[in-house]
């Protein structure tokens, strides 16, 4: 039973484990003995784009068109795509002066792309794979080579291999906790998880709540679950309905595959697996730019109307006309806008229980990455402090090194509101403890807070507390007049990941398409 434990990305992807793959060390070979040709042109094509970065449209925007997508996340310009495709005319409007959303790369001082937002990809995520593979943007195996590091407050720091941290305080519990979460989740309908037989009383309940009636040592257990809540949903195990968290785990594989926690928390064959060559908004970055005229920057939508059999759609640039909308914010965002006629009731109680995370992300960057050196993996666990789930978040070629720490829930709560310098001492402590004294002395230290993202409100992903799901849940989705609804949060799977967004705006390109 898998209980390495990194955090789900805000997204991800990767084709089914059955597709051939390089392994971690050819790759690196490959890098050695070609003078590391592959990710160098890598790190070019990222400055390319970083350099070209798509304008979108300027001027007035257009009086009217078919269809306006509202957000150019990944999930917006998908929609857009498929709609443009589809012959239609369209315009994606967006808040911010960047595409991307949730999806954002970060340019190191000491050269290299790491990403401030989603990052990972794994099996079973062949939508944003195709899309990647597509638009030219190549993945690399996230470095998973060596032993990890646990730190515990009873046993105190070990270094172990495979999956298992070494802790007989908390391995029976884990082992029968993940196991009795795989069979329930297998049961979990993915399209309505509301529709089980169970799903009240399960929606009744915390995880949390769920770990307490089944483990001996709760504490220990739930203390390590957190450490794929907090970076995972940007919560604690006691804020999550158990019914959304089965949901999640069920959505963790496609029509094919079987959703698990392991393939959901695993860096191997799981959900962390992989990461893109120049950084995962290169994505969105690239497909903009095909979109050309059809994404406006720097339009917040203020008012959805619709009226006289259309929907005027009011931005900061100008009114635009259209027949459908598709909107692909984040939930909360939603309800900033002004509409009428007003939404549902079950909609808008919807939207107003689904709070976004809290988490963030904090990097420390060294010239090289040293824990290698000492057979040292990058990822870490600990039951305190600012570091509680730490990957190695390098570029491709290794160099620099980074180290990330995901700061998400209580531990944000705790360490988010410091001042900057008192975090990044926190944090920096908390690498030094898994992998000495080395790490409290990066070249550079950068963090990215999701809450304080005005057009995202948090993150990774909008989540459901105990008692919202059941009574909520089934508006998801459900098409409002003449308005259609994606974003990664609708997703029936990998929702809160990459994949998520692609098939979510997929989905909304087909329901227009058919009504129009």
């Amino acid at each position: 039973m898998a209980l390495h434990l990194p955090p789900p990305s805000y997204a991800g992807a990767q084709r089914s484990t059955e597709r051939p793959t390089l392994t971690r060390r050819s790759v690196l070979a490959a890098g050695a003995t070609t003078g590391g040709l592959l990710l160098t042109a890598g790190a070019a094509e990222a400055a390319r784009d970083r350099s070209a970065s798509p304008a979108g449209h300027q001027g007035r925007l257009p009086r009217t068109v078919d269809v306006v997508v509202v957000g150019a996340g990944i999930s917006g310009l998908v929609a857009t795509r498929d709609l443009l495709a589809r012959g239609l005319d369209v315009l994606c409007v967006e808040a911010r002066d960047r595409v991307g959303g949730r999806v954002l790369n970060h340019e190191l001082r000491a050269g290299g792309v790491i990403e401030a937002g989603g990052a990972f990809v794994g099996p079973t995520q062949g939508r944003i794979t195709a899309l990647a593979e597509e638009l030219g943007v190549r993945t690399f195996l996230q470095h998973n080579e060596g032993n990890s590091v646990y730190i515990s407050s009873l046993t105190g720091r070990q270094e172990y291999a495979g999956t298992v941290p070494p802790d007989p305080t908390i391995l029976p519990d884990a082992a029968v906790l993940l196991t009795r979460i795989d069979m329930m989740a297998a049961e979990v309908d993915v399209s309505a998880p509301w529709s089980h037989p169970s799903a009240q009383e399960w929606d009744a309940m915390s995880l949390g709540e769920f770990i307490r009636r089944n483990a001996l040592n709760a504490d220990g257990v739930g203390n390590l679950i957190k450490a794929w809540t907090q970076p995972g949903f940007g919560a604690d195990p006691d804020e999550l309905s158990l019914l959304f968290v089965l949901w999640y785990v069920a959505c963790s594989g496609d029509e094919q595959n079987v959703g698990t926690f392991s393939r959901n928390s695993d860096t191997a064959n799981g959900a962390q697996e992989r990461r893109f060559v120049g950084g995962s908004q290169l994505v969105p970055l690239r497909l903009a730019r095909r979109l050309g005229d059809a994404v406006a920057l720097d339009a917040a939508v203020r008012q959805v109307a619709q009226v006289d059999g259309g929907v005027l759609v009011r931005t900061t640039r100008g009114t635009v006309r259209a027949r459908r909308v598709v909107v692909a914010a984040p939930p909360p965002m939603v309800l900033d806008i002004d509409w009428f006629p007003r939404l549902p009731t079950r909609r808008l109680q919807l939207l107003r229980h689904m709070d976004m995370g809290q988490l963030m992300k904090c990097d420390a960057v060294y010239e090289t990455p040293f824990w290698r050196e000492d057979g040292l993996n990058g990822f870490g666990i600990s039951d305190s402090g600012a570091a509680r789930a730490v990957f190695d978040n390098s570029p491709a070629s290794g160099s620099p090194g980074v180290l990330l720490a995901f700061v998400g829930g209580s531990t944000w709560r705790e360490f988010g509101v410091l001042s900057r310098k008192a975090r990044r001492e926190a944090v920096l402590q908390g690498f030094a403890a898994m992998f000495g004294e080395r790490a409290l002395f990066p070249v550079e230290y950068t963090e990215q807070d999701w809450t304080k993202e005005r057009w995202t409100g948090g993150g990774p992903t909008a989540i459901h507390a105990p008692g919202t799901l059941t009574d909520f849940g089934p508006a998801i989705r459900k098409v409002f007049g003449r308005v259609h609804w994606a974003g990664t949060e609708t997703s029936t799977y990998w929702s809160g990941y990459m994949d998520g967004a692609v098939r979510a705006g997929e989905r909304a390109a087909v329901e227009v398409g058919e009504r129009l």
